[in-house]
């Protein structure tokens, strides 16, 4: 099944390292912490000192670290991938059943 997204909220971020598509991104401009509050999911592959483009808003694609359920709230872990919200920050909610890690869902947010 292909995945559609429709973000409502783009903004763009001077990257401070190598940013992987569909995973979450710091306010720093980093890969998000694990826990942390993201800014949003990058859209593209892009390399430090570029301007990313981030989806913070509306239904965004993003990579899952683990398996998550559909309806669980989701956070980041340390490489910026979904995973069922723990300890951390909430940083949307899966509308998507991912079954392992590199899974494809979208969320909410």
């Amino acid at each position: 099944m292909a995945l559609t997204h429709h973000p409502i909220l783009v903004i763009s971020m001077t990257a401070a390292a190598d940013l992987t598509r569909n995973r979450f991104i710091g306010a720093d401009g980093d890969v998000c912490a694990a826990g942390a509050l993201a800014a949003g999911i990058g859209e593209y592959d892009v390399a430090a000192g570029e301007q990313a483009s981030v989806n913070a808003q509306g239904l965004i694609i993003v990579e899952a670290g683990a398996a998550v359920a559909v309806g669980a709230q989701v956070e980041s872990d340390a490489n910026g991938l979904a995973i069922t919200l723990d300890t951390g920050i909430a940083n949307g909610l899966a509308l998507d059943a991912a079954a392992a890690s590199g899974d494809l869902i979208r969320i909410l947010r």
